[in-house]
């Protein structure tokens, strides 16, 4: 296998990866309406000016990975892209989407920063090599039922496009029936292949747990992401809603801006604190 990078650049001045401050990706699930969207996409840019950490602003412009047919999925292709768009105008900030099937990648690619390819669909070979002919950084989630060892084939995948820039994300993995669990070893283990995003928000949830929907434990959220970032982790994935228990996807894990706030607060402790320990070694 060829050497695997330590850093990625993600858009302009946001790098992540060792040696790099702690970056958050951050956004309501899903796109519910363009405005909501670009609300929260100018509320979160204000706490990230506040608390002064570099910010990916997140939504996706369909769910296909829904437990029911009659779940909401947004708005589309076409629509989705052109609210991200213009997300991505007035508010400076880099935008990060996920792809379903190939031929999303290069038109997303047009418009978002980064492409994400979800869990379930992390060993798809044609998505994988089409995310990576874009160019775009490629951000690919560790499937539920993937050890983290494994995630080494799919980096593979997306650098023989010769495309290097590459992050994985842990997310959970499956754990008996509607429920997951956690591995912080798997942090360690795939930043050997790339730097790692902790996904706060999808490792707290209980899938089909509610029957129709996916459920969630929301209420384990900081403890989670504050073992992850000690774990060392280079960036943190947070899904964020300005009222999660109406929100249209991922209703029972999405965090209010509040919670979300206390969560920065508290990783960002634990990063100093691991950091003051390592410069100590030194």
């Amino acid at each position: 296998m060829s050497e695997r990078p330590s850093t990625v650049t993600l858009a302009r001045g946001l790098v992540v990866g060792r040696g790099q401050r702690l970056a958050f990706i951050a956004g309501p699930c899903v796109i519910e309406s363009e405005e909501h969207a670009l609300r929260m996409a100018t509320l979160l840019k204000g706490i990230a000016g506040e608390l002064g950490f570099p910010l990916l602003f997140k939504a996706s412009f369909d769910k296909a990975n829904r437990s029911s047919l009659s779940s909401y999925r947004g708005p589309g292709l076409a629509d989705g892209l052109a609210a991200l768009a213009e997300i991505r105008r007035a508010t400076g900030l880099p935008v990060l989407t996920d792809v379903h099937e190939p031929a999303q990648a290069e038109a997303a690619a047009e418009v978002v920063d980064v492409l994400q390819v979800p869990a379930f669909l992390c060993r798809q070979t044609d998505l994988l090599l089409a995310c990576g002919r874009t160019g775009k950084p490629v951000n690919v989630k560790k499937g539920q039922f993937m050890a983290p060892h494994d995630m080494g084939n799919v980096v593979e995948k997306v650098h023989s496009t010769g495309n290097r820039k590459v992050t994985v994300t842990e997310r959970g993995s499956s754990f008996g029936y509607n429920n997951l669990v956690v591995d912080l070893r798997s942090i360690a283990i795939m930043r050997g292949f790339a730097p790692v995003v902790f996904d706060v928000t999808h490792s707290l949830q209980l899938p089909g747990g509610l029957g129709h929907a996916t459920g969630g434990a929301k209420e384990f959220h900081l403890e989670l992401a504050r073992g992850a970032v000690a774990a060392g982790c280079d960036a943190v994935f947070v899904e964020v809603h300005d009222d999660p228990p109406k929100a249209l996807s991922d209703a029972p894990t999405q965090l209010s801006p509040e919670e979300f706030r206390t969560l920065v607060v508290q990783t960002l402790a634990v990063r100093a604190a691991l950091d003051a320990t390592v410069h100590r070694k030194t």
